[in-house]
C-alpha cells in the first residue's frame, strides 16, 4: 500500500530488454542468412567441356579453406620448367608472426633483467609463452607456404613439396605428386570462405587426372591472377582449362 492508501501495482513489467535482445538476435540470424544465400555457389554444368571426365571428377573446393589475397606467383624458371613461387605479401604475412613472436621472446627478459625481476614467474613465464605461439604459428606457415611447386617437362613430373621426386626411387608415394602425362586437364573451382569477421571467396587451381581424381596446386584469393597464370600453364603443359569459376 503507497502514501496515499492505494494499493500498488505489483504485476509484472514488460522485460523490454528482453524483447529488444531477442529482436537482435533475430537481425543477427537473418544477416548470416543472407550472407550464406550470397556466398552460395551458382549451379555449374561441365557439360559445357564436352569432355565425360569433366562430369565424373569434383566440382567441389579439393582443399578446405584459403585466403583472401594473391599467395602464389608462377614464374618460369627455363623452357622446361615452371613454378609457383610464394608472392612476397604472403611472405610478409608470414615473417610478421614469425619476428614478433621472436621479438617478445627476445624483448621480455632483457626488460625483466634489467628490472631485476626475472625469473620464473608468470611476469616472465606468460609473454614468452605467447611469444613462443607467434614464432611457432609463424614457421610453420613460413615452412609450408613456400613450399616448391613444380611442372618439369624435362623429367615429366609435377610435385608440391619439399621431396624432390628425382631422387626417390618411388615418387608415388607422395601426396602431391603424378607424372605430367597423368594429368587431363587443369580445373579453376572457388569457395566462399565465411569467418565470424570477414567472408571472402577464395579459388583453386587444381590437376584433374585420368582417372578423375584430383590433385590440389595452389588456392588464394585473386580470380584474375589465377586464370592468368593457369592459361599460361596450360599452354606450357598442352592441356585443357576447366574454368569452373
Amino acid at each position: 500500500m503507497g502514501e496515499n492508501g492505494k494499493l500498488l501495482d505489483y504485476s509484472p513489467v514488460p522485460d523490454y530488454f528482453s524483447y529488444i535482445m531477442k529482436f537482435n538476435f533475430s537481425i543477427n540470424g537473418i544477416q548470416e542468412f543472407l550472407k550464406s544465400l550470397s556466398g552460395a555457389r551458382k549451379s555449374f554444368d561441365p557439360s559445357i567441356f564436352n569432355d565425360p571426365l569433366a562430369g565424373k571428377t569434383g566440382w567441389t573446393p579439393a582443399k578446405g579453406g584459403g585466403a583472401n589475397f594473391c599467395t602464389h606467383r608462377l614464374i618460369a624458371m627455363g623452357p622446361e620448367r615452371m613454378e609457383f613461387r610464394s608472392s612476397w605479401g604472403a611472405k610478409f604475412f608470414y615473417l610478421i608472426f614469425l619476428f614478433i613472436g621472436l621479438g617478445v621472446m627476445l624483448a621480455v627478459p632483457i626488460a625483466m633483467y634489467s628490472e631485476g625481476k626475472l625469473g620464473l614467474n608468470p611476469e616472465t613465464i606468460v609473454p614468452i609463452l605467447i611469444g613462443s605461439i607467434f614464432a611457432i604459428i609463424g614457421g610453420i606457415m613460413l615452412y609450408f607456404g613456400t613450399k616448391p611447386i613444380v611442372f618439369d617437362r624435362r623429367a615429366g613430373h609435377f610435385w608440391k613439396g619439399w621431396q624432390n621426386p628425382e631422387k626417390m626411387l618411388n615418387p608415388e608415394t607422395l601426396k602431391h605428386y603424378t607424372k605430367l602425362n597423368q594429368i587431363h586437364a587443369l580445373q579453376l573451382v572457388s569457395e566462399y570462405c565465411s569467418g565470424n569477421k570477414s567472408s571472402y571467396y577464395s579459388y583453386e587451381l587444381n590437376l584433374v587426372l585420368e582417372d578423375g581424381s584430383r590433385i590440389n596446386v595452389i588456392d588464394h584469393g585473386n580470380s584474375e591472377k589465377l586464370r592468368k597464370d593457369a592459361q599460361s600453364l596450360s599452354t606450357f603443359l598442352g592441356k585443357p582449362v576447366w574454368d569452373g569459376i
